[in-house]
């Protein structure tokens, strides 16, 4: 049996894919001479700080735009309608 991912694609093709592209990218860095490999470790690195950067970017620009109000209403109805288990529902 096939799983499918959310998108309607087959989950286990998809992580093939992803799993492949890497460990084609992981023989290709073992190939490299010594400089270049320390090119790509610190093309890698800006990579996953650029996401970082990008992320607490976000995260400004969206800090504080509720009112303390809006806040207040929404903490009220977060606890009131997510914060209750269900029983019966397990």
């Amino acid at each position: 049996m096939k799983c499918s991912d959310l998108r309607g694609g087959d989950t286990q093709s998809s992580f093939k894919g992803a799993v492949s592209k890497l460990e084609i990218i992981v023989e290709e860095l073992k190939t490299l001479p010594p400089d270049r490999l320390d090119s790509a470790a610190d093309y890698i690195h800006r990579l996953k700080t650029i996401g970082l950067a990008d992320r607490t970017a976000i995260l400004e620009r969206t800090a504080g735009s509720l009112t303390p109000e809006e806040g207040d209403e929404l903490a009220r109805i977060i606890e009131e309608g997510c914060e209750r288990i269900d029983e019966r529902d397990w």
